[in-house]
C-alpha cells in the first residue's frame, strides 16, 4: 500500500464480532476466561493488551515500516521504556539541540541511575564516532530537531554503527512517517510523541514506539507490560482516527510552513528562519535527500535580539494561539526559553542557540493568508 491508502487501511480489519468498520472503544480492564488461564479470545487484561489500543498499535507499525507497533501514556513514557532497554554504566549519545522534556528525563531522572549521557551537535558523523565508547548502547536522534531544527542523517548514523551493539532510536514527531521513514534508513527504534501531528487535533495525550525487529520490538513490549505506562482505549482511538487523516494534515502543514518561512525571511525585522525547506537552511540538501516535504514547524528570531520584543510579538498574536505543543490543526506559538525549554539551564540553552527572542511557530492548516495577515498585524504592533 502507498501511505495515504496505508493511514486509513494498514495493518487494519473490521471488528470480528460486528464487522463494525472502526474499531470499538474497548472500555475494559479485564476479559472473561472460560477456565483459569483459558481467556475467552487473545485478551486477558488491558495493561498487556487491549483491542483498540492494538487496533491503533499494529496502525502504527504499519505507517513506519516496522514490525511492532507500542502506543503510550505519553511519549516521554514512551522514552522512558526505551531508556529501560538499557543498564547501569551504559552511555547514550544524544543531539544537543532537544526537546526540554526529553532532556529533563535524561538527566535529572536517569543519569542517577548511573546512565551517561552524552550531546553533541550531530552536524557531522565524525563527531559521533569520536564520542563512541566500548560502553555506548544507544544513539538518540530528533530530526528536525526542537526548536532549532537542524537535521541529523539518519542513514550516515546508522552506517556508522552498524555491526555494533549499539541502538539508534530516532524521535519523528517533528517529521512524521509522512515526511520521514527513520526504519527505512536503518534505524531500529522510531518515537514519537501522538499528542503532536499522529493525534492531530490537540484533545488528547499519547506516545508512541516503533520497533523495526521483532524482538526488539517484544523486549519493548514486555518493558511496557511491567511498567504499565500504556495508552487508555478512548485515547487509543482518537489518535487511530487522527492517522487517517495525517497524510492530508501533514500536506497541508507544509505547504502553509514553506509560506510563513519565506514570508519571514524576507521581513525585515527578522533575523533568522530556521526551516529545512528553505534554500538557506544549512542542511537543505539533507533535508530534500531525507524528508519528501519540510512539514509545519519553523522557527525564528528578531533582527533586536530582544526578548522583550518576542513576548510583544507574542502577545498581539490573533490567529495564532499562543501555547505550548505542536501538531494540531491550529497553529500554534511558542516562546521556546520560557516555555518548553525552560528545563534546560539558560547557560546551556545559550550554547545551542536557544535565545531568549527565538520564537517557535507551529503552522497550522488554516488559510495561509489569514495566518501572514495575524503575523504582519503582530509586527505592526
Amino acid at each position: 500500500m502507498k501511505f495515504n491508502t496505508k493511514v486509513i487501511h494498514g495493518n487494519q480489519h473490521p471488528e470480528p464480532t460486528t464487522g463494525s468498520v472502526n474499531v470499538p472503544v474497548f472500555l475494559t480492564s479485564t476479559f472473561a476466561q472460560k477456565s483459569p488461564g483459558n481467556p475467552i479470545g487473545e485478551y486477558e487484561y488491558s495493561r498487556a493488551a487491549n483491542p483498540t489500543r492494538q487496533a491503533l498499535e499494529d496502525s502504527l507499525a504499519s505507517i513506519e515500516n516496522g514490525t511492532k507497533g507500542l502506543a503510550f501514556g505519553s511519549g516521554l513514557a514512551a522514552i522512558d521504556c526505551v531508556l529501560k532497554l538499557l543498564k547501569p554504566g551504559d552511555e547514550i549519545i544524544a543531539v544537543d539541540d532537544l526537546y526540554g522534556g526529553s532532556y529533563r528525563l535524561f538527566v535529572r531522572l536517569f543519569e542517577k541511575y548511573n546512565l551517561k549521557f552524552t550531546f553533541i551537535n550531530f552536524d557531522d558523523v565524525s563527531k559521533v564516532e569520536d564520542k563512541i565508547t566500548d560502553k555506548t548502547r544507544l544513539i538518540w536522534i530528533e530530526t528536525p530537531t526542537n526548536p532549532l531544527m537542524k537535521l541529523v542523517d539518519i542513514k550516515a548514523v546508522c552506517d556508522l554503527v552498524k555491526g555494533k551493539n549499539i541502538l539508534v532510536a530516532v524521535d519523528n514527531t517533528f517529521a512524521t512517517p509522512y515526511l520521514q521513514k527513520p526504519l527505512d534508513l536503518g534505524a531500529d527504534i522510531v518515537m514519537h510523541s501522538a499528542t503532536k501531528y499522529l493525534g492531530g487535533h490537540s484533545d488528547l495525550v499519547a506516545g508512541a514506539l516503533v520497533a523495526k525487529d521483532e524482538k526488539l520490538g517484544e523486549e519493548l513490549h514486555f518493558i511496557q507490560f511491567a511498567s504499565g505506562g500504556i495508552l487508555g482505549p478512548m485515547d487509543s482511538y482518537l489518535v487511530l482516527r487522527g492517522i487517517k487523516t495525517l497524510a492530508l494534515r501533514v500536506q497541508r502543514h507544509s505547504e502553509n510552513g514553506m509560506k510563513i518561512a519565506e514570508y519571514l525571511e524576507n521581513h525585515p525585522a527578522v533575523d533568522k528562519v530556521f526551516y529545512p525547506g528553505l534554500k538557506s537552511h544549512p542542511q537543505n540538501d539533507l533535508a530534500q535527500k531525507q524528508m519528501s516535504d519540510f512539514g509545519g514547524m519553523v522557527s525564528f528570531t528578531f533582527k533586536s535580539g530582544k526578548k522583550e520584543d518576542a513576548i510583544k510579538f507574542l502577545e498581539n498574536l490573533k490567529v495564532f494561539t499562543l501555547a505550548e505543543s505542536l501538531g494540531g490543526v491550529e497553529s500554534l506559538a511558542n516562546h521556546p526559553a520560557l516555555m518548553t525549554h525552560a528545563s534546560i539551564p539558560a547557560k546551556k540553552r545559550a550554547e545551542l542557540g536557544i535565545t531568549d527572542d527565538l520564537i517557535r511557530l507551529s503552522v497550522g492548516i488554516e488559510d495561509a493568508e489569514d495566518l501572514l495577515q495575524d503575523l504582519e498585524n503582530a509586527f505592526s504592533k
